[in-house]
């Protein structure tokens, strides 16, 4: 006599026959499956909306100058230290840098007209500046243009915002002859003025000339006071440590590097905060799913005692049973998955676009929605699916 070997179902008729209670008891599969819908959403949500909210302050920090460092010569040296004319040079060739620029102390004297005190300079510093500068400080220029390599060698300057007020210059109205400022008994002309840069409130207080006709009319040296730098954020400490050796190799204790920004600390410290909030949060939105899961489908067993008799007594095992329902928990599990997963970045895309944030949806949140879901559907199944397949025939016909 042969051995009746059990019946090995297909993929696709596993998957079917997984669904039938879903399809039979729709409004509670429907009911079940917005429960964790809800929880994976909740998973989005508040994973997206605080990386959106992340992303926004990050932006706001990086405008402050995380990563921006100052190197200057240290002060109270005898003889007064000075910095290499080829510093900047020497600086961009540093991989992490970005972006470097400099500007000098000129030493010299910026008057309104010819007929104002020789001595009387405003309280403003005559700079000479690199062409590089604006991106180096993130600076803009408000009226006119900035200094071009043409302009740099003649006598033009660009006015800082302090800088324009004090000396009577409110804009540079279009078609009406540029204003004049006199250096060091020359005029120079007003060819731009600057908005304020609170990164470097130094610069709303200067007169900008360009490095060249410093060198050529205002008896300018070369050697650079201040070089601008900014970073990549993640290599910032180690460009600081490298400084002052790249840019005086022979003495480079005569050089002082500013600290790393504190808005970069505040930036990391708001990274670090959100990363450990929104771990706890997830896990306790995928925990409340996969309790929903586990929920309804010990119910469903209980309710279906029946059916599982007449498939036991038509000669289904234990195997094909405890599949049936471990299918349905994952299928269901799965559905709320999708659907949570769609509302939750349809409701963070929403909410950014509201406050005008970046809309940023971690690419791992949205696979956690659904691969996460399945798995909770998987261990929420196991219990009702084993328990499921224990019933006999007879204890679960019995229960009719």
């Amino acid at each position: 006599m042969e051995e009746t070997r059990p019946v090995r179902l297909a993929p696709l008729d596993l998957l079917g026959l997984g669904l039938v209670g879903l399809r039979t008891r729709k409004l509670r599969a429907a009911l079940s499956a917005l429960g964790i819908s809800i929880g994976i959403a909740t998973m989005i949500v508040v994973t997206g909306i605080p990386a959106s909210s992340q992303a926004a302050l990050s932006r706001e920090l990086s405008a402050l100058g995380a990563d921006v460092l100052q190197a200057m010569p240290a002060p109270d040296q005898d003889p007064p230290a000075q910095l290499p004319e080829q510093a900047v040079g020497m600086v961009r060739r540093i991989a992490p840098v970005t972006v470097a620029s400099a500007v000098a102390n000129t030493h010299t004297i910026v008057r309104r007209s010819d007929r104002t005190d020789p001595r009387d300079g405003s309280g403003l510093t005559v700079l000479a500046s690199g062409l590089d500068l604006l991106p180096a400080i993130n600076a803009r220029v408000r009226y006119g243009h900035w200094l071009t390599p043409v302009t740099a060698t003649f006598p033009g300057v660009v006015l800082g915002s302090e800088a324009a007020v004090r000396l009577g210059f409110a804009d540079l109205p279009a078609g009406a002859p540029a204003p004049q400022v006199m250096i060091r008994d020359e005029w120079f002309t007003v060819v731009g003025i600057l908005a304020a840069t609170p990164l470097s409130p130094d610069i709303d207080r200067s007169v900008l000339v360009g490095w060249e006709a410093a060198r050529a009319r205002l008896g300018f040296d070369g050697h650079p006071t201040v070089i601008y730098l900014r970073v990549r954020e993640a290599q910032l400490e180690a460009v600081r440590a490298v400084l002052p050796a790249t840019i005086h190799p022979e003495r480079p204790g005569q050089v002082l590097v500013t600290r790393p920004s504190d808005a970069l600390a505040a930036k990391r410290a708001t990274e670090n905060t959100f990363s450990s909030l929104l771990l706890g949060l997830a896990a306790v939105a995928l925990l409340v799913g996969g309790i929903g899961v586990a929920n309804t489908m010990v119910i469903s067993v209980l309710e279906r005692r029946s059916e599982i008799g007449l498939r036991r007594a038509l000669g289904a095992n234990r195997g094909q049973i405890r599949v049936q329902f471990l299918t349905e928990a994952v299928a269901l599990a799965a559905l709320g998955g999708i659907a949570g997963t769609v509302l939750g970045v349809l409701a963070t895309v929403a909410y950014a676009a509201y406050h005008g944030w970046p809309v940023v949806v971690p690419t791992q949140a949205v696979l956690a929605g659904v691969g996460g879901a399945v798995v909770v559907g998987v261990v929420a199944g196991v219990y009702p699916s084993v328990r499921a397949a224990r019933l006999t025939p007879t204890q679960a016909l019995a229960s009719v």
